[in-house]
């Protein structure tokens, strides 16, 4: 049996080589595997009752190892990483057999506990969720001109400290900091194994987890009407491939892209590598800038960056929120609706986002006329994994989030597909315009079995295009 090993570097230049296309394809298949999970289809090998406990365990000196196995109906995986944890305790911590699947979320109908239908309705969820285009127009007009900066950019484009970026740029695709600087990735591997048990891919987890966190993320972003400006925080991996793919798949779309990072030298990096030439092909003509904290006008910088913002990436293991949450839950932050994707915390004392800005997306609100150019809430969170985001997402804990407010990507690929068969007109456009230009809150904690599907396809065009290392004879 032989097994394809792709080491970083080599898994870097076989996902910079990726076309759209391809990216689409990938994303797809990986779409259709959350959905069986969140269905439970056991056909497929993906359904939530068919993938084993994930462990974790914190030896002496603060290093906590997280174990993650999966299973499709072709293939099982080991996802192994390691990060510095000097908050928990030594020990081993096997992950709850508790199931939330029972409970009725996201739908109309029966009010029986443990009833999970179809979810071909959401009307009851979502019916004060739509905005007409006028409506739509007032709002942004409203935003362009409320900046306190007048009609000038807060930063200047392709700028570093408001000079013009110049050569020194690095190899690494910008993400990946130089030798000493401080980097939050995991490090680790995802073996890959077909039906017999027989390893077929070996590859470095460290490139792996934030592509395939990425393609989750722009699962929604890809159906989002407007995503002319981009908020992200952070300036590693997961920023990065954010930025990349969400421009690679709306580049034509996409006007600004705010970097707002802690540390300046970071995000003046990452913005270095964007704009060198080996990135022009993807790039455009998306005008990207770098904030900091440092700034001496951060505050009016994200205030009017945040204002602005279409779709906002959250990817920091930050144990603070990045923002406060009346930029969002005022009443000029609730003009119109927001992708807000919040995928760098993984710990219940982490957040990225204030617990304000859940508790009123959670709270639906009843129609009233001084609301009325105001995006109303869904009423629920987006998670990749019900069951895991429940324990881990500091953001829903803190919150106080139920399980019943609620639904994982898959369950909302599962809705789109039904209503896209049902009798009623409404349900189907309740769900699009939600989607397309309501409030959307996703919060992902990272599932194995994104890392076997998304790795099962790139091993395969690995070996196509002879990248990587293949032992024939394993």
């Amino acid at each position: 049996m032989p097994i394809t090993i792709l080491s970083g570097a080599q898994l870097r230049s076989l996902l910079a080589s990726l076309t759209r296309d391809q990216i689409i394809s990938i994303q797809q298949n990986l779409g259709n595997a959350l959905r069986d999970y969140s269905i439970g289809n056991q056909d497929s090998g993906c359904a939530a009752t068919l993938q084993p406990r994930r462990t974790a365990v914190t030896r002496q000196c603060g290093r906590t190892t997280i174990f993650m196995p999966s299973s499709t109906r072709r293939a099982i995986g080991m996802k192994v990483i390691s990060l510095q944890d000097k908050e928990s305790k030594p020990g081993c911590e096997v992950e709850s057999g508790e199931d939330l699947r029972g409970i009725k979320r996201f739908t109309s109908g029966s009010n029986e506990p443990g009833n999970r239908s179809s979810m071909s309705s959401v009307s009851s969820d979502m019916s004060e969720l739509s905005i007409s285009s006028q409506e739509d127009a007032a709002a942004e007009r409203s935003l362009s001109t409320s900046s306190s900066s007048g009609d000038s950019d807060p930063l200047p484009v392709a700028s570093v400290d408001k000079k013009p970026i110049g050569g020194g740029v690095s190899q690494t695709m910008g993400a990946w900091p130089g030798a000493g600087s401080r980097d939050t990735s995991p490090k680790g591997s995802v073996t890959l194994y077909d039906d017999d048990s027989l390893p077929f891919g070996l590859i470095n987890a460290e490139e792996l987890t934030p592509f395939r966190t990425a393609l989750t993320t722009t699962m929604i972003f890809n159906k989002r009407k407007k995503v002319r400006t981009l908020v992200v925080f952070g300036a590693g991996k997961q920023a990065y491939w954010h930025i990349r793919l969400a421009v690679i798949l709306r580049g034509e779309d996409i006007k600004r892209v705010f970097i707002v990072n802690r540390s300046f030298e970071r995000a003046a990096r990452l913005l270095q590598e964007i704009y060198s030439a080996e990135n022009a092909s993807w790039r455009g003509d998306v005008k990207f800038s770098a904030v900091s904290s440092e700034f001496g006008e951060y505050n009016r910088i994200l205030h009017d960056a945040i204002n602005k913002a279409d779709a906002i990436f959250c990817c920091t293991p930050s144990h603070v929120p990045l923002f406060p949450a009346e930029l969002l839950t005022s009443k000029e932050g609730r003009r119109k609706g927001r992708l807000i994707s919040a995928i760098g915390s993984y710990k219940p004392n982490m957040t990225e986002l204030h617990p304000d800005i859940l508790r009123e997306e959670v709270t639906v609100s009843p129609p009233h006329r001084h609301f009325h150019k105001h995006v109303q809430r869904s009423g629920i969170v987006v998670v990749d994994s019900l069951d895991a985001a429940m324990k881990e997402a500091g953001e829903l804990i803190q919150a106080e989030v139920k399980p019943n407010q609620v639904v994982e990507i898959g369950e909302l690929l599962m809705v789109r597909d039904s209503a896209k068969g049902s009798n009623s007109a409404a349900d189907e456009k309740h769900l699009r315009e939600w989607v397309e230009r309501g409030n959307v809150i996703f919060k992902g904690v990272g599932l194995g079995l994104m890392d076997l599907v998304t790795g099962t396809e790139l091993v395969e065009l690995a070996r196509a295009r002879k990248i990587g290392t293949t032992v024939e004879e394993f």
